[in-house]
């Protein structure tokens, strides 16, 4: 009886052994749980603590610089040469030897000084036997004058006696003969008058080529160049040779620079310019805009205008040739607020936003703000900028419309930023 019991209740111990073992299983199972939990939040926490000493450790560093008002001068920067107002090159219009040079190097010369002549003897020549060449011919004409004065009054006198004869004698024949001997020696005058005109004139010609063995000058100047030496023989057959080199008035000059096309449309006459010479590093020239030049040159592809200027050389330290870079004053504008072009270039990275933004923007992803976006973005209108302001260490962006720059500075319109603004031009992440 009590064997048959304890087979009965075997069964129920064992029932609840189970039991006991699934409720511990359950215990360890909720257990690992939570630690699971336990260790994920722990984790949670150190990557946040590690996101927010970053942020702090590398928290961008900006550099400002503040808005101003004040005047702006725009100017096109070109480089050229300074040339006389007036230079002349005097040649030779003979052939011949050089027989004396008469001025030398940054000699002041008036018009019509001789400065060199050549050798005279084959044109001293040439004028005696054109001089007696007229002479001959003057000697023909006035004996054809004398017979054309005999065949008139042999022909008058012949008139006469037929008069006289009632018609009888001289015979119609000599008289007709007389008439054509008084008509010849006409036309023999009239030739000889023509040899003389044109033995006349060859000794004009002569007499002009010897003048001109004296090269003179044609204006008051200084003479920049002398090419000429005695004894050297001038060919002029082809191509007058130039001797001289003559400026007029260096008192006065010019110079000319080439303005690129892109800047060429703000460039007009009278307006005022500045520049510099490399024998003078220490001075300014003023010069003013005489003439833009309608025709272009292009050199590599370049296109420019050449632009003259005009220049004040009273104090004669400006020579002929020095190469100048000059500055062509094209738009002024007076107190206006100025802001910094590295301003205006300035642009926010992510990285930037991320660490001035703080461990929110870190952690949860989204749209990138808009301080990224580049400045071609929506077709943005002409003349509109942005620029960005610290704002608790953060930069927020502000819209702009500008104006005329000098390249360094830009004029802007006044309202969202006011002179003395600081405006961030520059961002750097201290090192670790």
């Amino acid at each position: 009886m009590s064997s048959l019991e304890d087979r009965s209740s075997e069964p129920a111990g064992v029932a609840a052994l189970l039991e006991l073992d699934g409720t511990a299983a359950a215990r360890r199972a909720w257990i690992q749980r939570w630690l699971w939990i336990g260790g994920a939040a722990s984790l949670l926490v150190l990557v946040l603590a590690w996101v927010l000493f970053s942020a702090n450790g590398d928290t961008m560093r900006y550099t400002t610089q503040a808005a101003r008002t004040g005047d702006l001068t725009v100017t096109v920067t070109a480089t050229g040469t300074l040339e006389p107002t007036n230079q002349v090159d005097v040649g030779s219009e003979l052939s011949g030897i050089i027989s004396s040079v008469d001025v030398d190097f940054n000699d002041a010369v008036k018009v019509g000084e001789v400065l060199a002549r050549l050798d005279t003897t084959r044109l001293d020549a040439q004028v005696l036997q054109s001089k007696a060449a007229v002479d001959a011919t003057q000697a023909r004409l006035v004996q054809a004058q004398a017979t054309v004065t005999e065949a008139e009054a042999q022909l008058a006198r012949l008139v006469h006696v037929r008069e006289i004869s009632g018609g009888k004698v001289p015979s119609q024949q000599e008289l007709d003969t007389a008439s054509a001997t008084a008509l010849r020696a006409r036309s023999e005058v009239a030739s000889a008058r023509a040899s003389v005109a044109q033995a006349q004139a060859t000794l004009d010609t002569q007499e002009t080529d010897l003048a001109k063995t004296a090269i003179r000058s044609p204006i008051d100047g200084i003479v920049l160049l002398r090419a000429a030496e005695p004894g050297q023989t001038v060919a002029a057959s082809l191509q007058a040779p130039v001797l001289f080199t003559l400026a007029q008035d260096l008192t006065r000059m010019e110079l000319h620079v080439s303005v690129d096309e892109a800047d060429v449309g703000q460039v007009s006459e009278g307006q005022e310019a500045t520049f510099t010479v490399d024998a003078w590093p220490d001075r300014t020239f003023s010069a003013r805009v005489a003439q833009v030049r309608f025709g272009a040159t292009t050199l590599e592809g370049v296109v420019t205008y050449e632009t003259v200027l005009e220049v004040d050389n009273s104090e004669r330290l400006l020579r002929p040739g020095m190469t100048a870079t000059a500055e062509i004053t094209v738009h002024r504008v007076a107190q206006a607020l100025l802001v910094p072009n590295a301003a205006l270039r300035f642009t926010p990275t992510v990285t930037e936003q991320t660490s001035s933004g703080g461990l929110l923007r870190a952690l949860i992803p989204g749209r990138p703000p808009s301080a990224r976006r580049t400045r071609d973005d929506d077709a943005k209108a002409d003349r509109v900028e942005r620029v960005y302001v610290l704002d608790d260490g953060s930069p927020t962006e502000m819209t702009v419309e500008t104006g005329a720059t000098d390249g360094t500075w830009t004029v802007v319109t006044p309202g969202a930023v006011a002179p003395g603004a600081e405006l961030v031009v520059d961002a750097v992440v201290p090192a670790s």
